[in-house]
Formats: structure tokens, C-alpha cells, sequence
């Protein structure tokens, strides 16, 4: 057991932008006494495009901000932060623990349920291409069929709010037809952007195919590290009470169309507030 933390402090989860409100969402429903306080790294967005020593270093200094606001675990809601900084983080923060990343509870989750089965893995052409799900896939199950496929028009579609409509269906079933999927018993969503589409692409498998909803894994990942350390919070009135209030959402660069774009991933209106932590 951790003792140096309390159940009735926050959770801390990072991304490079907004997308990880769909984690952040995920977390609230499943543990609704839970305070979150969420950074999107707005002003580094995308990751994909940085390296990953710059990667490391904005992770760190992330974690360290949520840290500083007294959060018992921090959350890298990124999938390229989770595959380029977790280890820094860990490191730095001395929470080994307590840090939770996207990747390492979908492979788990994946390689329990579909051992040996044929594994497919969407994300952006970063995730895809630095080959994180794979790896870490392998590692648990050593003869994993797994085949991974870069979608890259998903997350700006959705970000421009193309989804649930013929559009995007049209350009979900044009990626999911590929011949690299075929076959494929689970389908792991290698984007935190991914959640808002999952309907879509049940849609297009119907029930041959699990789609894997890391959002929903990850929150599930949470809840059973908070327990195992007795830090889940089972006070029904919270000592920060519930409610949106009780939420702190930042922003490293804020813009308008970012505080409107938050609430397609998080279902509901938030209030962003920027926070320059890369002033000294």
C-alpha cells in the first residue's frame, strides 16, 4: 500500500491536446467521486510531429505541473506520450505505481481475451509507425498475429465534427476494407480520438470483430490501481464535491475553437483555463 497519498486527491491525466478528454470522460463515468484535473499540451500539438526527447521532456514537465496540484496518480492519456515518455515520467515523478498509460492496458487486455487470435491496430501514422501496440503486444504473447494500419484522416475528420454521418462512415469503411484487416478477430483503437467513431466502426464489423475502446480499458486500469492502493475515492460527496465544478481542465495555449472542439470529446460543456508551464 502507498501511503503517501489520499483517496480524496485528484487524478492527473495529460495529452497533447484534447483527444485525451475521451480518457478523461471514460474515468468520470466509471468513477463519478473521482476530482480529475486535466492538461491538453496545446501550444507542442501534435506530438507525432516532435521528437521524442522533446516528447520526454514535455511529458515530464506535464507530469510534474500535476504533481505540483497534489494528484495521487497521473493518467498519459497520449498514445505517442505513452509509447516516448512513460519511462521519463515514471522516473522523474518517483509515482511508479501510480502512472497509468494508454498502451500497456490495451495489449493486456487484448492478449487476455485473444490469445493467438488475429489482432488488428488502428492509429495515427506516429503510433503505427513507431510500432508501440505491436511490441508491447508481442512481449505478453510472444506469437500474436498482429497487423497495424495508419488512418490518419480519422483524427481531423473528427476534430472537425465528421462523425456519425455518411461521410464518415464512407471513410471508416474505405480504411477498414484494406486487405491488412482481414480476418482480423479484435481491432484495438490506437487513438484517443477513436472512441467518438467506435459506433461507426461496430457498424461496419457488426459482431465478428471486438472493437477495442482503449478509453474504456484505461479508465477500468484506473479503478483497479486505485484499489489495489486503497486510494479510490468512496466518498459519495468527495472532498471537492461532484460535479463539473469539481473538474479543472487546462490548456497550454488556449483558443476559442479548443474550448468548443472540448466538448465533442468530453460530451459535455468544460471550462478550459491556460496555464504557460513552460514559464519558469
Amino acid at each position: 500500500m502507498i501511503t503517501n497519498f489520499k483517496p480524496s486527491q485528484p487524478i492527473g491525466i495529460f495529452d497533447s491536446g484534447i483527444g485525451g478528454l475521451t480518457v478523461a470522460k471514460a474515468i468520470t463515468k466509471l468513477l463519478p467521486n473521482e476530482q480529475i484535473i486535466y492538461f491538453g499540451d496545446t501550444a507542442h500539438m501534435p506530438y507525432g510531429e516532435k521528437s521524442a526527447e522533446a516528447i520526454k521532456h514535455y511529458s515530464v514537465k506535464i507530469a510534474e505541473f500535476l504533481k505540483f496540484k497534489n494528484c495521487k496518480m497521473i493518467v498519459i492519456a497520449c498514445n505517442t506520450a505513452s509509447a516516448a515518455g512513460f519511462k521519463a515520467v515514471v522516473k522523474d515523478t518517483g509515482m511508479k505505481d501510480l502512472i497509468v498509460n494508454v498502451i500497456d492496458p490495451a495489449a493486456a487486455y487484448v492478449v487476455k481475451n485473444h490469445y493467438r487470435e488475429r489482432i488488428g491496430i488502428i492509429g495515427t501514422k506516429r503510433t503505427i509507425s513507431s510500432n508501440v501496440y505491436a511490441k508491447r503486444i508481442a512481449a505478453l504473447d510472444p506469437v500474436a498475429d498482429v497487423v497495424q494500419l495508419a488512418t490518419p484522416l480519422l483524427a481531423p475528420m473528427i476534430e472537425e465534427g465528421f462523425f456519425n454521418n455518411k461521410i464518415s462512415q464512407t471513410i471508416i469503411n474505405s480504411y477498414l476494407s484494406k486487405s491488412r484487416l482481414n480476418k482480423i478477430d479484435a481491432l484495438i483503437l490506437g487513438c484517443t480520438h477513436y472512441p467518438l467513431i467506435k459506433n461507426e466502426i461496430k457498424k461496419y464489423y457488426g459482431k465478428k470483430v471486438e472493437v477495442i475502446d482503449s478509453s474504456e480499458i484505461v479508465a477500468l486500469e484506473v479503478k483497479e490501481v486505485l484499489t489495489k492502493h486503497k486510494l479510490l475515492n468512496t466518498d459519495n460527496a468527495g472532498k471537492f464535491g461532484l460535479g463539473k465544478k469539481a473538474q479543472q481542465f487546462y490548456v497550454s495555449d488556449y483558443t476559442q475553437s479548443f474550448e468548443e472542439s472540448s466538448k465533442i470529446f468530453f460530451e459535455e460543456k468544460v471550462k478550459l483555463k491556460q496555464f504557460n508551464i513552460w514559464e519558469d
